[in-house]
């Protein structure tokens, strides 16, 4: 089966995730999440995206995106992957691959989904048994966001602005949407939607984006579709 086009929208963020090859370790120390995050924050700014959330996990990485060029998130992942590679291998003494041919996007409702994406990517370490708050885990946005701890990589978007103008209101604000976990509709919403390549959104928004993108935005329903009645059987004759 033939894989599914990426969306392409310019301002519009995206969940984006990058596994190792066989989901093989990508990160071995400190000094491999360095050097991947001065390689994203060089190719973010080189290549317009603003990235707003992220966690780099052992073996795959999750970035939330928002690209201003329609080649944006393609060339940042691009660029990344290339010089991280020629890293990593070098590092190790190793040759070959170390991740999937493709990374996998999907666009996001930032009005309705956006900051469950940030809890979903930084919530990453605890869900994995890595660490029992985010907040323990180094390598993400969270103390970012929550903490006020400087990010040079993060660019701040509007949905988490708003949730107050004063920044540590905002961030005691951020600091309490993690005291619940997300619901699992959710979670399975927010990965089966990335897995596959398709949209996280409301129905409007999805109706809305589709003609934008130029193809379906979620996989069509189950089943035969129902057979249109004939006139004759809409008056109620038998046939």
């Amino acid at each position: 089966m033939a894989r599914l086009s990426r969306y392409v929208l310019p301002g519009q963020p995206q969940h984006v995730i990058h596994r190792g090859n066989n989901r093989q370790p990508v990160f071995a120390g400190d000094d491999d999440h360095r050097f991947y995050c001065a390689c994203l924050g060089e190719a973010a700014q080189k290549h317009q995206c603003h990235l707003h959330a992220y966690v780099l996990m052992t073996n795959h990485v999750h970035l939330l995106v928002t690209p201003h060029t329609e080649t944006g998130i393609g060339k940042m992942m691009q660029s990344v992957g290339r010089r991280y590679v020629q890293y990593f291998n070098y590092t190790y003494r190793r040759t070959g691959t170390l991740r999937e041919g493709r990374y996998r996007a999907t666009l996001v409702d930032a009005e309705r989904y956006l900051l469950s994406c940030y809890r979903y990517i930084e919530l990453n370490p605890v869900r994995a048994l890595m660490v029992k708050h985010p907040r323990d885990y180094p390598w993400s946005s969270y103390r970012h966001h929550a903490d006020g701890q400087e990010d040079p990589l993060i660019v701040d978007h509007e949905a988490y602005l708003s949730l107050d103008r004063n920044a540590e209101q905002r961030r005691r604000a951020y600091r309490a949407l993690f005291r619940s976990r997300l619901d699992e509709e959710t979670l399975d919403e927010i990965r089966n939607t990335l897995n596959k390549g398709w949209v996280l959104g409301s129905k409007r928004f999805k109706e809305n984006i589709a003609p934008l993108v130029g193809r379906r935005v979620q996989p069509l329903p189950k089943g035969r579709p129902v057979r249109q009645a004939t006139n004759s059987a809409r008056k109620g004759i038998e046939l």
